[in-house]
């Protein structure tokens, strides 16, 4: 979602804050701004509707060159895409950007305004200037009216505040949404994510949940939630820059498809043995708490929850235990009746996902065995809030449409479906070789899989003057087919569907024509017979088939329909395998279709508000 980037130097900080916010545009947004005390010793600030690059021409015609300053790229809540509306807001003398969303603002605005405080804008984030403006009226220490200010404030925020009464210093607070501090020689930054940072240092120190922090050129202090005084550890942050650089591909979602076997192999390293899942991968607790697990309970939101669909085929057919699989939005907020010794398992790419992390919270309190939690990102409080972790090891992830995250978290959920299994005695260690076996061959086919790129390019030119797709799948495979339906729909903003293949005669099958092309994964296991009756089913209605097909299945290419030939793979690791067509095919739709592929329209990479 929305991004912070601020430093306090002994240079010029205006060109570090806009490279921060160019490093941030992965995560969506509409407007951009930027605000810093001058060496003029004044407040100043230039927003911009749209991209940050509509920022960088308005700053260098107006160049605004100081030592302190914080930068925002909005996405928005409270009131439209504006110049009005984008961050920093300000209020007397101090400058304010946020990310999240303060629930009590319509009440804390109404006391604002019988203040004498006069509002500009539609946000939410104006009600914090305000308050602390007035807080600092009796409190004349920043850092000191910050922390009476969050006393007041509900809901979930990351802020930083800069005011120029005290140019010595930028303060920041964090409730539900990650702020980290980049440390210097000489000079500190804080952002919404490290990578907006990487230029400048490799140091980082990430604020916990209601820590207050006040950041110096040459000093860093962090108050908890009880307000003692306390030291947050300082760490190297060690993953390549490369990240944030396309290289050789057009758009980052292409890279990071490509990047997949690669990703793969290292969610595998150190987990599997010669012929069984290395359970303690999951923590050291991890085998006497699985050995209690009689039900599990998955909850995730979008291409996470599409994961955790899959998941739910995995563990019954070979843990033998029941699963539940629910989105993090719905699970929150109705009635739960929790089954005894279920295992609470969280799915999320960022760690932030703020219906997730709810989710989550909310479990603590309803008597759950134990939480898990599946995730890209190690400093997230998802991890940090979680009994037991798996890091997917994704890497970075720049576009907003899923890729690599979501083939990790099903390789990730497989080795927790071994491992619950394997201590629980429900699955044979015949059963649980083989499938180690195929797991370390499952990055080169997914490398195969890759090397169809560009006949899937060539399928691609089919879509180019369609409205609507259908997609299809049985058994696990359906789960992929959602998954393909929403990458579809999320970067070429064509309508798409997906169904099991056998519901197609209760209701779809009236939307088959000539005009819907309809995309089938057809794995060769005991439901492929029954899915080649459906697809009958469409060509008689004049529908054109896409079939991702197993090479041993038995299907060729014939009028209306376009058979891709699938490499071999034992039916469990299927849906993985299948997944990587669907994403090169989402692709090159896009790419047709003259979109924003690694920033699609109205969407954000890390969900952090309601």
């Amino acid at each position: 979602m929305c991004g912070i980037v601020g430093a306090v130097a002994e240079r010029n900080i205006t060109a570090i804050l806009l490279e921060g916010l160019k490093r941030l545009e992965y995560r969506g947004y509409d407007s951009a701004g930027v605000a810093v005390y001058t060496n003029d010793q004044k407040l100043e600030r230039l927003r911009r509707p749209g991209k940050v690059s509509e920022l960088e021409l308005a700053l260098a015609e107006e160049p605004l060159v100081g030592r302190l300053g914080i930068a925002h790229t909005r996405w928005a809540t409270h009131g439209a895409p504006s110049e009005r509306n984008a961050h920093p807001h300000f209020s007397g003398d101090l400058a304010v950007v946020h990310n999240g969303i303060i629930e009590n603002h319509e009440a804390l605005r109404e006391q604002l305004k019988a203040l004498g405080y006069v509002f500009t804008s539609d946000t939410d984030t104006e009600v914090i200037a305000h308050l602390l403006d007035h807080k600092l009226k009796d409190l004349p220490d920043l850092t000191v009216a910050l922390k009476a200010t969050v006393k007041e404030l509900h809901g979930a925020y990351g802020l930083a505040v800069i005011s120029a009464q005290q140019p010595d210093r930028l303060v920041a607070a964090r409730s539900g949404s990650p702020l980290v501090i980049g440390l210097g020689m000489g000079e500190n930054f804080l952002a919404s994510d490290q990578l907006a940072l990487r230029q400048v240092t490799d140091r980082f120190m990430y604020l916990e949940e209601g820590d207050i922090a006040e950041i110096r050129r040459d000093s860093v202090q962090i108050w908890d939630l009880s307000g003692q005084v306390v030291e947050r550890e300082s760490v190297q942050y060690r993953d390549g820059a490369e990240a944030a650089d396309k290289g050789k591909f057009r758009h980052f979602m292409l890279k990071e498809i490509h990047e997949q076997p690669a990703v793969v192999q290292r969610t595998l390293e150190g987990r599997i043995s010669q012929n069984q899942v290395l359970v303690q991968a999951f923590g050291p607790q991890a085998a006497e708490l699985f050995a209690k697990v009689r039900n599990v309970q998955i909850v995730a939101c979008g291409t996470s929850y599409h994961a955790g669909m899959v998941a739910r085929y995995w563990l019954e057919e070979l843990a033998g235990i029941p699963c539940q699989v629910e989105v993090a939005s719905e699970f929150r907020y109705r009635k739960v009746v929790v089954q005894a010794d279920t295992l609470f398992v969280t799915i999320s790419q960022s760690g932030e996902t703020a219906d997730t992390l709810a989710a989550l919270r909310n479990a603590k309190e309803l008597g759950y065995l134990a939480s898990l939690a599946i995730c890209n990102v190690g400093i997230s409080s998802l991890v940090r809030e979680s009994d037991l972790t798996l890091l997917t090891q994704a890497g970075r992830e720049i576009g907003v449409a899923s890729t690599k995250a979501f083939t990790t978290q099903l390789v990730g959920l497989l080795l927790l479906t071994l491992s619950l299994g394997q201590v629980r005695g429900t699955l044979t260690k015949g059963v649980e070789a083989t499938l180690v076996e195929e797991l370390r061959r499952l990055p080169t086919r997914l490398g195969e899989a890759l090397a169809m790129d560009s006949t899937v390019e060539k399928i691609a030119e089919l879509f180019a003057e369609k409205n609507h797709t259908l997609f299809l799948g049985r058994g696990a495979q359906f789960p992929v087919a959602m998954e393909g339906a929403l990458k579809l729909k999320e970067i070429s903003y064509i309508h798409a569907e997906a169904y099991p293949a056998g519901e197609l005669k209760h209701g779809p099958l009236a939307l088959v024509d000539n005009d819907m092309p309809v995309v089938t994964v057809a794995p060769n296991n005991e439901l492929l017979e029954k899915l080649k009756s459906n697809l009958q089913e469409v060509r008689a209605r004049g529908g054109e088939l896409i079939v991702f097909a197993d090479e041993q299945a038995g299907m060729t290419n014939g009028e209306g329909t376009h058979v891709v030939q699938m490499p071999h793979i034992h039916d469990i690791l299927s849906p993985i395998l299948y997944t990587i067509p669907l994403q090169l095919l989402s692709y090159y739709v896009a790419v047709l279709k003259g979109t924003d592929v690694d920033q699609p329209r109205n969407l954000a990479k890390s969900v952090t508000v309601e």
